[in-house]
């Protein structure tokens, strides 16, 4: 490994990235961030959970040096997100400390969730002087109270440790102006240092292929969706939406590929059984970028099904600028941050209703001419005006703001 002592490494400003939920390079925004950093002259250095495929706990992926830890499990209710969680944090400043010594760092840069990894921002700052970047990628209060439809002690922790984090910050990164809102009013953040940086897609990664037609499975179209199988994603919904369209709309010409994996893939497996729609459905799991593409370049419409609740309105979702990067329309509920995003690449139905999501996938099938405007147009949007190149002079900006100004970011 190498060391923090060279003079060349010493020249350099340096910079940790704390992320928790998924390992890099696997998660797409941290490793752009990264890789773009780099690009820039900072030594970047990330410590990040293991996952299938990145089981190192040490690497060094195109000048970006990559420590990793193992978590006890994929969470699910309180104790479990008690055990991840804590080993999540005593990893972190384990690794932390480590990556002190042999890379060195004057930026920790932290990617919620959880929102506790600005302890480990905090305890740098007052022990070694560095600045703490704060990349806010959930909002965890609306989180919970999607998930268990409350606003309990716990939901006020999650308020307080928002707050607690925004405090420490010295720089706020913002993915939408939603998120920027709440920075601002709910966090405390003095506005000129909260900086919206977009998770937009690059265009190297997302390239047009011609369509592989096994993916339909014998039927003449596919609907295609990439994500997390998870309880906010509404992949139930979906699945109803497929009965409706195969049972009750007497539709056997239409095939359903959902890539991704997450807590919920198996118990989504067992949905589509129920629902009489296994036949229609492929569920591919978590697969290399090249099987993402080939199913995504062969769809003819592509889905977003995420429930219609407080996160996810005020949430920017990279599978929508993905599609529209591979030129797809899409067909999602109608969510503010979705609707900014997609634009007139989009048909929105209403909120949580699984019927009109089967209405909207069925009239854009029956409709080639307009399928292939609404891609056009979210293809232009992304080439012009949402791509990751778009961005990095923000990203950018942001850094440059972590390393002039003094003492915390609240008001």
């Amino acid at each position: 490994m190498g060391s923090g002592n060279s003079s060349a490494l010493s020249s350099q400003r340096k910079v940790l990235i704390l992320v928790e939920n998924l390992p890099s390079p696997f998660d797409r925004r941290v490793w752009q961030e990264a890789t773009t950093l780099a690009a820039n002259g900072y030594h970047v250095s990330i410590v990040c959970p293991t996952g299938k495929g990145y089981e190192s706990h040490y690497e060094c992926v195109e000048g970006i040096h990559i420590y990793r830890y193992d978590l006890p499990h994929e969470a699910e209710g309180a104790m479990g997100y008690l055990l991840e969680y804590s080993a999540a944090i005593w990893h972190s400043f384990r690794l932390a400390r480590k990556v002190r010594r042999e890379q060195g760092f004057d930026v920790i840069h932290a990617c919620n969730p959880p929102d506790l990894l600005f302890l480990v921002g905090v305890w740098f700052k007052m022990v070694a002087g560095t600045k703490f970047v704060f990349d806010h990628h959930d909002i965890n209060p609306e989180l919970y109270e999607a998930k268990f439809g409350r606003r309990d002690v716990f939901w006020r922790l999650m308020v307080w440790l928002e707050r607690m984090t925004f405090k420490a910050a010295d720089v706020s990164i913002a993915t939408n102006e939603s998120y920027r809102k709440i920075a601002i009013e709910r966090g405390g953040m003095d506005p000129e240092r909260v900086h919206v940086v977009r998770s937009g897609p690059k265009l190297d990664r997302l390239r047009l292929q011609p369509p592989k037609d096994e993916h339909r499975h014998g039927r003449r179209f596919l609907v295609g969706y990439v994500g997390v199988m998870g309880k906010q994603e509404g992949i139930d919904y979906l699945l109803h939406a497929v009965r409706h369209i195969v049972h009750d709309l007497g539709r056997t010409d239409v095939h359903f590929g959902l890539v991704g994996g997450g807590t919920s893939l198996g118990e989504m497996r067992q949905l589509a059984q129920d629902l009489g729609v296994a036949n229609y459905v492929t569920f591919t799991g978590r697969v290399p970028d090249q099987e993402l593409l080939d199913v995504l370049n062969t769809a003819d419409v592509c889905v977003n099904p995420d429930v219609a609740n407080a996160m996810n309105d005020k949430s920017t979702m990279n599978k929508i600028m993905e599609y529209m990067a591979l030129g797809k329309p899409i067909v999602q509920f109608d969510l503010v941050e979705g609707r900014f995003s997609a634009n007139d690449a989009s048909l929105y139905a209403e909120p949580n209703n699984a019927r009109d999501m089967a209405a909207k996938i069925v009239e854009l099938l029956d409709d080639p001419g307009r399928r292939e405007r609404m891609g056009e147009f979210g293809r232009w949007r992304v080439v012009h005006q949402l791509e990751w190149k778009y961005e990095v002079p923000k990203l950018l900006a942001a850094y440059e703001m972590a390393f002039t100004v003094d003492g915390g970011s609240a008001r």
